[in-house]
């Protein structure tokens, strides 16, 4: 039998991160599966961990056949389960919705740039569990009244073409005639941004009121202002088109200020969430053709990128950005 191909630069890569992020989502899953006192919730986190740790198994005995070292990531010394509460009954669920989002997206990538069967098999693997638990929280969150759907719709009788450059605009270039107002498209991309910055809103209050060093905590309480704004902006266009603005039914942060989570944990998080948003930002703008929604979304595109800098600076600054492997330097 042949021996195994090396792994690539672009494989390597990417089961960095999938480690740095699957580390970092097991110790939050150990601190809400703790705290969870809903049995259908509890029983959603404590099989997704047990499925998740079985791939950090398998990503650390690639990296020892390849003779590399193992990533850091996140360890038990970056969860503390025994403080108070830091979110209501919920959030843990919608956390987990929300992360799953991300891996999805990650996982989809993280495939098309890899080679080697074992590791493509992996990744293929990874997104049929993401799958799985994205949908036992949509439906866990839906019955529970803390999912808000997105504003139904009248069904097309027939196929349209545009017709002149106005539907471009968002408004029309004779005063006479009434603004287009959004296609289904333009409504799913801001309600889906208005339903995440919400999520990440409470996520960053709780990181904020419990952090420990000062800059840490300055610096959610601007993660907080930032989408507060963006939840403001996106929910008057929803207004303005007469449609539902999707608010959240519970999971707060919790009036606690012991942390759950360390400092750095906590970063890497808010970076994570801000890459996020960087992606969804630039696929509102792309498949937007009202000419206000592009405008609104490279400002905040903008202002997320400056917001995630600064993280990174501090997160330099304390230790605790983890290189990823580097490429040989051959100057």
């Amino acid at each position: 039998m042949p021996d195994k191909v090396p792994i690539t630069s672009s494989e390597l890569g990417s089961l960095w991160l999938t480690y740095q992020e699957k580390t970092m989502i097991l110790r939050m899953l150990e601190y809400f599966i703790e705290k969870a006192d809903d049995e259908k919730a509890k029983k959603i986190m404590t099989s997704m961990y047990s499925e998740l740790e079985g791939f950090i198994s398998k990503i650390v005995a690639i990296y020892e056949e390849e003779g590399a070292v193992t990533p850091t990531g996140f360890t038990s010394q970056d969860v503390y389960k025994d403080v108070p509460k830091l979110y209501d009954n919920g959030f843990d669920i919608m956390f987990v919705r929300l992360l799953k989002e991300i891996s999805m997206g990650l996982h989809a990538l993280n495939i098309s740039m890899t080679f080697r069967e074992d590791i493509n098999i992996l990744f293929a693997d990874l997104t049929a569990l993401t799958q799985k638990y994205f949908m036992q929280s949509s439906q866990y969150l839906l019955e529970n009244g803390l999912l808000v759907r997105s504003p139904f719709v009248t069904m097309p009788k027939s196929v349209e073409f545009v017709k002149d450059n106005d539907y471009l605009s968002a408004s029309s270039i004779n005063p006479f005639t009434q603004k287009r107002t959004f296609n289904t498209v333009e409504v799913a991309h801001i309600h889906k941004g208005i339903e995440s910055n919400l999520t990440g809103l409470q996520m960053i209050l709780g990181f904020a009121q419990s952090a420990k060093d000062k800059e840490v905590k300055k610096y959610f309480f601007e993660g907080a202002e930032l989408a507060k704004g963006i939840v403001k902006e996106l929910s008057e266009l929803m207004i303005q088109e007469n449609l539902p603005v999707p608010q959240t039914a519970g999971g707060n942060a919790t009036k606690s200020t012991e942390a759950a989570f360390s400092d750095k944990l906590m970063m890497y998080c808010t970076s994570l969430f801000c890459s996020f948003s960087l992606g969804s930002n630039s696929l509102g703008t792309a498949f937007s053709l009202r000419n206000d929604l592009p405008a609104k979304m490279t400002i905040f595109t903008k202002d997320v990128f400056e917001y995630a800098h600064k993280g990174a600076k501090i997160m330099i600054k304390n230790g605790w950005m983890e290189e990823p492997p580097q490429m040989i330097t051959r100057k």
